[in-house]
């Protein structure tokens, strides 16, 4: 393949095999599948007495290499005549919920550059180390995956975002692009927290930290990115800056604003212990499974105000127990 992501004739056995002006570029483009196979659709008229088929398709499976091109490396079938690997020239235009969007950049004969793009379906996870990752869909329920070896942050906006530097194909200049991940964050236990994705898709980044530190007006969390030739975890701090507050049949809530200024909510379930005269501490429970995420928040009772204030003074007065939530609330 050509750096402008047109294959070449290269035909095996000829005297002139392998010398770059004696062989043919082809002139097309690529596609992809529902299992994201690769395509290479032939468009450009070939010479009469060639034997070249209007499309080749492709087997092998996906990286990602460390500048952030896609690599096809090609099965021991396709080796043969392709080469073991094929690297995409572009770069990565955008992520979805269930996506991947890598912009092709072509040109032809005259010189007119044109630029299409390819569209890899799968999930999106953190592996181990806290990298992110992108889980290609193929056959048979398989899986490629390819790791983003940089360090993500999240921006005050409360949204993970993951930049990196690559050259530009035409002026090879460098320059730094961001990929921004739309999610939601969630608490799963004191040690992990979860940023998800829109409903009907399984793309989740569980993510291990530190132990939560759980104050009045934030929470925070420490997390160690294990990057590609960097002999320690690159360390990111997340606080989320918000309020507390409580509501019937609901539970504790922790409230606190995303990149479209809306507010989101993360629910808990919690066992209650008056700790003074106006302070109230808070033992928390996952809201899903009632079960204890190994983490406390001691409150001013003073913050919760008008319906929250009413219900903990039932609380308090014993005159009511009941589970909401999923958890029960103990005093």
């Amino acid at each position: 393949m050509d750096p402008y992501n047109r294959l070449i004739l290269d035909i095996p056995g000829s005297k002139y095999s392998g010398l770059p002006r004696f062989r043919k570029t082809i002139e097309g483009r690529f596609s992809l599948d529902r299992y994201n196979n690769l395509t290479y659709q032939i468009k450009a008229p070939v010479s009469e007495g060639e034997n070249i088929p209007h499309q080749v398709r492709l087997k092998g499976d996906w990286t990602l290499t460390d500048s952030h091109r896609l690599k096809f490396t090609l099965n021991k079938l396709g080796r043969q005549t392709l080469g073991d690997q094929l690297t995409l020239e572009g770069e990565i235009l955008d992520v979805g919920d269930n996506s991947l969007l890598f912009a092709v950049t072509t040109t032809s004969k005259r010189d007119m550059r044109t630029t299409y793009v390819l569209e890899l379906g799968g999930v999106w996870k953190a592996d181990r180390r806290n990298r992110l990752s992108f889980h290609i869909r193929r056959e048979s329920g398989r899986y490629n995956v390819l790791t983003f070896n940089g360090a993500w942050e999240v921006d005050k906006c409360n949204k993970i975002v993951y930049r990196y530097e690559m050259a530009d194909l035409a002026t090879k200049k460098r320059r730094v692009h961001t990929l921004e991940f739309d999610g939601y964050w969630d608490i799963k236990d004191r040690y992990r927290i979860s940023y998800s994705f829109g409903t009907g898709t399984d793309s989740s980044f569980d993510i291990n930290t530190s132990a939560g530190i759980f104050r009045e007006n934030y929470i925070k969390y420490e997390v160690g990115i294990g990057v590609k030739g960097y002999a320690r975890p690159v360390e990111r701090v997340i606080i989320f800056s918000g309020r507390w507050y409580l509501k019937e049949d609901i539970g504790v809530v922790f409230e606190f604003k995303y990149a479209d200024k809306k507010t989101r909510q993360i629910v808990f379930g919690a066992d209650f212990k008056i700790t003074g005269k106006d302070t109230v501490s808070l033992r928390l429970k996952s809201s899903e499974d009632d079960k204890d995420i190994g983490a406390a928040v001691e409150l001013s009772r003073k913050i919760f105000k008008g319906d929250g204030e009413m219900f903990l003074r039932a609380l308090v007065s014993g005159r009511e127990q009941a589970v909401y939530a999923g958890a029960a609330w103990q005093w």
